[in-house]
Formats: structure tokens, C-alpha cells, sequence
């Protein structure tokens, strides 16, 4: 990495800029594809293919990035809340950063509402970053969660512990997501990206803009539509056999 110092203003550019050109995207899953983990497949896939990926690529391929440059990275695990009303099994990859005797809270790989850089990882924190606002609480048992401003109030993104996950623990939890029935990832498309201004986010065949003042503006893809809006809004550009597979699985209903 050259001369790249493990400091705090390496890893706010580096969060910065790695979710502003990698969209959150569950594609491979749709494709009826395995996720595979190892850094060799991370690599040809988002930096040499130019895709996207969910939280486990994402996050292990950053922390992959940080650990060469210096810094001391620690994965962590997540309960999404996400407006769910019954508590979710830990399946959320984030990941803890020391600087400095300091440690940071870091998410390359949470979708749209996610972090656009990192922030102290303690109670009561609370940021601004481009139009955004996030905080952290604390909650009994050492539990911590992230939450974001609607115009309705703070909304809780996912709640986490401190307790470190290993490499293994990510490689059950992205088999549940990629595989199991009840995974909201294995029914339709998700891609998702944020911005300092916008979240934009294509769910199924609704795509989707949210600004910081409230407003959506929302709007149903065509099936021919579907590979120039995924180049256009999240620059995802499929291999045509990719994108006739996709439109054919999961937008025409065979």
C-alpha cells in the first residue's frame, strides 16, 4: 500500500470511498450461484469484475485491505432490527478498527441506510455524515445499536455486541443468508447503494430514491429496462447470459 499510514484519516477515506463505488447487490444468489469467501474470489469479483456484494464480501474484502495497510481489525456480528417485530439471528458482518487506542465502528457492507464513514464505537455517539445522522446506544447486556434519523425518529438499523467473530462463524451465517428459505436474500433481487444526498435502492423490480427530508420517489422497472438501470444506477454491468437468466428467473416468472 505504499505510504499509506494506518491512521484515522487513511481509514474515513478508505470507508468513504469503498462504499461509493461498491453497491450492496445479492445477484450471485439470484443466479443460483454459490458466495464464495476467500479473498482470491472477493477480489476477482468487486475490484476486477466492478460488482457489488452483500455484507460478508464487502466487509471481509475491506478488513482484507485495512489489515495490509496496518490497522488492528476485529469482525463483529449483527442482529438486524430493520422494523422487524421478533428478534433475528445474528447474521450481519461489521467490523471493529483500533486507531490510535481508540476503537471505531466500521460497515462498508450494510446497503443504503449503512454508514458512509466510520464512527467511535461507544454509547451515545452521535454523527453527521453528508445529510445522515446515525447514533449508537447502549442497551442491557453490552448490547449496542446503530440506529439512523427519519423525519419519525431514530430507527434502529441493528444491534451488536462486542464479542468477536471468526472466519468460520462468517461462513455459517452467509450459508443461512444464501440459502436458507427464510432469507429475505434468496427471493429477490436487492441492490441497494448510499449516498451523501440520496439511498437509492432496487427491491425486486421497485426501485426506489430516499432523501434526507423524508420524500421517495419511486418507480416500477420494465423487464427491458433492468440491465441499463443496473449499470446506470449502481454501474452493476452483467455479462448478457447473466442478465437474459436473471430477467428470465426472476422478472418474466419462469
Amino acid at each position: 500500500m505504499g505510504d499509506t499510514k494506518p491512521d484515522l484519516d487513511t481509514l474515513r477515506a478508505l470507508h468513504r470511498a469503498h462504499v461509493a463505488s461498491i453497491p450492496f447487490e445479492n445477484l450471485e444468489v439470484m443466479l443460483g450461484r454459490p458466495v464464495p469467501l476467500d479473498l482470491a474470489a472477493l477480489q476477482d469479483k468487486m475490484v476486477r469484475g466492478r460488482r457489488g456484494g452483500y455484507c460478508y464480501e464487502q466487509n471481509l474484502l475491506f478488513a482484507a485491505a485495512l489489515e495490509r495497510i496496518g490497522f488492528n481489525v476485529t469482525g463483529l456480528g449483527a442482529r438486524v432490527r430493520a422494523g422487524a417485530s421478533t428478534t433475528r439471528a445474528v447474521t450481519h458482518m461489521l467490523l471493529k478498527v483500533e486507531v490510535d487506542g481508540e476503537e471505531w465502528h466500521c460497515d462498508v457492507g450494510f446497503g443504503a441506510e449503512g454508514l458512509l464513514e466510520p464512527i467511535p464505537l461507544r454509547d451515545g455517539v452521535e454523527v453527521r455524515q453528508g445529510e445522515w445522522r446515525y447514533r449508537v446506544d447502549g442497551e442491557d447486556g453490552g448490547v449496542l445499536v446503530l440506529r439512523t434519523w427519519r423525519p419519525d425518529g431514530w430507527f434502529d438499523l441493528y444491534a451488536y455486541t462486542l464479542e468477536s467473530r471468526l472466519p468460520v462463524d462468517y461462513v455459517v451465517m452467509n450459508h443461512y443468508t444464501s440459502t436458507h428459505r427464510s432469507s429475505s436474500f434468496i427471493r429477490r433481487p436487492v441492490i441497494q447503494q448510499g449516498t451523501p444526498w440520496a439511498r437509492r435502492r432496487l427491491v425486486g423490480d421497485q426501485l426506489s430514491v430516499a432523501r434526507p427530508d423524508g420524500s421517495v420517489v419511486e418507480q416500477t422497472v420494465p423487464v427491458g429496462e433492468l440491465t441499463h438501470l443496473l449499470a446506470r444506477e449502481f454501474g452493476i454491468e452483467l455479462e448478457a447470459d447473466d442478465s437474459a437468466e436473471l430477467i428470465r428467473v426472476h422478472y418474466a416468472g419462469a
